[in-house]
């Protein structure tokens, strides 16, 4: 029966044993990525996947293959709806992409809402980050130069090598690993193990050696993206001092079992390859300690522990005191203290009167204490001025959902998706304010939106065949959802081959 399974391996199409290897990387992935978002011990261990070769993998099945992934992922993971903090790291990417070899700059990002020190590069263009990564970065430029690393992954394709890589290796890797199995049952067990877990290591330091290399190069060339995008280089060598410091502690697997090896001689390279470059003095980007400042009272247990973090900052040491400030406003409003906290934003606004995050923070300050019209006046007068800033229009809708006025959430939130429609969290507000406006038929459309991108097509099919019921009667509504049910079995059956 081996024999049998290993020569309808051999003789199968060449196109159907790379996909085989393709749904075998990606499970592997997704395994590996769920494992980091929840055991510590291996969240400095930065997910890096393989290496690139347009004659197995095209770019256009990378894509496909990422958004593939993209929705599933998301359908595993919780995620963050902070168009804040969403926005300033979609800008933060987007600049060193400019900087960066990549050749398609079309990039996705999904902001994890985990507490671990972790990001990752999918093929296709998919950038994820923990929220996590800004409580052990200390700069923009440490968090700029994980990101800049993992775009080298991308735009040096080690996906698409890795699998070039394995198909090379599986064949023989595989009839090393029958003739173990076969001693195993003729031989004895003890020879047969003895011998299936030698072909296993042999295999294993194979990959790993190709999983160092590519670390090596990513390292290289993201360094490179680092000094293009006019950051500071020593911030790479800065970065790994914190990620091994944050490892120190903690019982480590050897540095061979690590993709991603936190040592001592990777921080002495990385500090080599900074010291080509003359020292400058890198401005520190208070939008970077604005949004650390949101992910800490994010991670905090509750608002009041909030507060006493961000006091006990103001009153010793802190990395911007201004974000601290910033940070005790925010706990301040959460913990239901809004004359407080109002005290405590009039210097930042005195200092910096456009700041959106000081601006929306005002706008939240005034709905806690349920002076809608006052807080959606504020956001008004910023979108008249910034029509395309999500956080203000998401942040609007919210508050107008908040105060009854369902007709024009419904047409801001529609509005957005427009510019936007990839956005889960819009579609699920949208959803949410249809209903509040009776609007049954939006409220399936939208579901079914928010359904597709998290990857749970048969929800979405369900809201799908809803929708299609209520618009009987209406031919061209119905020819749109009749083709998004098409592109939803698609979909699924797409889903189903990985």
């Amino acid at each position: 029966m081996l024999t049998h399974c290993f020569k309808h391996l051999l003789d199968a199409p060449r196109a159907h044993r790379v996909r085989r290897i393709i749904h075998t990387f990606l499970g592997a992935f997704l395994l590996t990525t769920a494992l980091c978002s929840t055991a510590f011990s291996a969240n400095y261990n930065l997910p890096e996947l393989g290496d690139a070769s347009s004659a197995v993998v095209s770019p256009q099945q990378e894509r496909e293959l990422g958004q593939t992934w993209l929705r599933l992922y998301r359908s595993r993971v919780p995620t963050s709806s902070d168009p804040l903090l969403y926005s300033y790291l979609d800008k933060l990417i987007n600049r060193l992409a400019q900087s960066s070899q990549l050749k398609d700059r079309r990039l996705e990002l999904i902001v994890v809402k985990n507490p671990t020190m972790n990001a990752f590069a999918v093929p296709g263009g998919v950038v994820g980050v923990h929220t996590g990564l800004f409580l052990y970065a200390e700069s923009e430029g440490q968090l700029a130069s994980v990101l800049s690393h993992e775009l080298a992954h991308l735009s040096q394709r080690h996906f698409a090598r890795g699998v070039e890589h394995q198909q090379r290796n599986s064949i023989p890797t595989m009839a090393a690993m029958l003739a173990s199995l076969v001693l195993a049952a003729t031989a004895g067990g003890d020879a047969g193990l003895a011998a299936l877990t030698a072909t296993q290591a042999a295999a294993l330091d194979s990959q790993l050696r190709f999983s160092r290399q590519n670390e090596q190069e990513a390292d290289r060339i993201g360094m490179q993206t680092m000094v293009a995008a006019g950051e500071d280089p020593y911030a790479v060598p800065a970065m790994f001092e914190r990620m091994l410091k944050a490892t120190r502690y903690t019982q480590r697997p050897p540095e061979f079992l690590l993709t991603h090896p936190v040592t001592e001689s990777r921080i002495a390279d990385a500090l080599n390859r900074a010291n080509k470059y003359p020292r400058q003095q890198h401005s520190q980007e208070l939008d970077f300690y604005l949004m650390r400042a949101r992910v800490q009272l994010d991670h905090e247990n509750t608002p009041q522990d909030a507060v006493k973090r961000f006091r006990s900052e103001l009153q010793g040491e802190s990395l911007s005191p201004e974000a601290s400030r910033y940070g005790l406003v925010l706990a301040l409003t959460d913990s239901n203290q809004p004359e407080r906290a109002r005290k405590e934003l009039q210097p930042l606004l005195d200092k910096r009167p456009a700041k959106d995050a000081y601006i929306i923070a005002q706008a939240n300050i005034e709905a806690t204490e349920h002076n809608y019209d006052k807080a959606l006046k504020l956001l008004e007068d910023q979108l008249a001025l910034d029509s395309d800033n999500s956080a203000y229009s998401i942040r609007y809708a919210e508050l107008l959902m908040k105060a009854g006025n369902y007709a024009r959430s419904e047409e801001v939130l529609e509005d957005y998706v427009r510019r936007d429609s990839k956005n889960d969290y819009a579609w699920y507000l949208l959803a949410e304010v249809h209903g509040l406006a009776g609007n049954i038929l939006g409220v399936h459309e939208a579901r079914a939106e928010y359904f597709i991108l998290n990857g749970v097509y048969d929800k979405a099919q369900q809201q799908l065949q809803n929708a299609l019921k209520l618009s009987r009667g209406n031919y061209h509504k119905t020819a749109i959802l009749q083709e998004k049910l098409k592109q939803v079995d698609k979909m699924q059956k797409d889903n189903s081959k990985l």
